[in-house]
């Protein structure tokens, strides 16, 4: 009798799509809130207009990563989505319901930024200090996500996303609101340095693992570049963000420093996709059901990017208060 090919592990191949979907959405999405974060800091309605027309186009569209990210993990990873959901259920519950009056006013388009981004750094912090859990199911309470490690990542986040939207307004802006968004910019940077700082030291005393995946030796030799690299890129940032540079520099700087800093998050946790105990092939839903859903999912993936890539296309140029855009 032949002998029987063993099947095929599909889990990074899905670990890397679920990946993919919330680092998209995180980068596209972010710069939007940041730049209704700072919406509500500018200082005439011209501004706030020029602010407004710089996102329109795009916005929705780039929350469609978040949803494939979502249901990534629901049809991937069906054990992960059954326990994260109800833990961070009020977060979630705050960002959702209040994005869509955050394009009604002025006020609620800066305020539903705020609040949508700060929710989802109480995920974040709720996801890295990890969940209680019996078996298949999350065993803890309703507010396990409220701690002092989630309040300072949701703060974090609001600094990361302001930067975003900082460098966003750089690119599409000229004249004195360029000017002021290399300032605010700045601002945010300064912030974005300590928060990471702090959450950076505060991670491993939660984690003993993690403490030991970054500190022990030679991963602490391996892994420093991480660090390292940081440290540059936010001098190269700071420097990008200064009067008469290239207006695309800031914001390729504050997307990088996202960049490494989802890629330390991903050296501390991985395997890990329920922290600290269930793993991404604990997870993993059966290895008929990935296959199955992976056929409509990769020929979905190109034409997501294909029309993301467009709308940036159709839209390019810097953003002017009478006409919208001009190449």
């Amino acid at each position: 009798m032949p002998p029987v090919a063993p099947p095929l592990d599909l889990v990074p191949i899905w670990t890397l799509i679920l990946g993919l979907g919330v680092f998209l959405y995180v980068m596209l999405d972010g710069f939007d809130l940041g730049v209704g974060m700072l919406h509500g800091l500018a200082p005439d309605a011209r501004w706030r207009s020029l602010m407004v027309n710089s996102v329109a186009p795009i916005w929705d569209g780039n929350e469609t990563w978040l949803v494939l990210g979502g249901v990534s993990m629901l049809a991937a990873f069906p054990m992960a989505f059954a326990i994260i959901l109800p833990a961070v259920y009020f977060p979630l519950l705050v960002r959702f319901r209040d994005a869509p009056n955050r394009t009604l006013w002025d006020h609620a388009f800066c305020w539903g930024s705020v609040i949508a981004t700060f929710a989802q750094g109480l995920v974040l912090g709720a996801f890295v200090q990890g969940f209680r859990t019996e078996g298949r199911h999350f065993a803890g309470g309703s507010f396990d996500w409220l701690t002092p490690f989630s309040v300072a990542t949701g703060v974090a986040l609001l600094l990361g996303y302001a930067l975003l939207g900082a460098g966003w307004l750089v690119l599409k802006t000229e004249g004195d609101l360029q000017a002021w968004a290399r300032r605010r910019g700045r601002v945010c940077l300064a912030g974005v340095v300590v928060a990471v700082g702090v959450v950076s030291l505060w991670t491993p005393v939660l984690n003993p693992g993690i403490a030991a995946r970054w500190f022990s030796w030679p991963n602490i030799a391996i892994l420093s570049p991480v660090p390292l690299a940081t440290a540059v890129l936010a001098l190269w940032t700071w420097r990008a963000l200064g009067r008469g540079r290239a207006d695309a520099g800031p914001f390729i700087g504050a997307m990088a420093l996202f960049a490494l800093a989802y890629l330390g998050l991903a050296i501390s946790l991985f395997p890990m996709i329920v922290p600290p105990s269930i793993s991404l092939w604990d997870a993993a839903a059966s290895e008929n059901s990935q296959a199955f859903l992976l056929v409509g999912t990769l020929a979905l993936i190109p034409v997501i990017l294909l029309y993301t890539g467009w709308s940036y296309w159709v839209f390019r140029g810097k953003v002017r208060a009478d006409i919208g855009y001009h190449h």
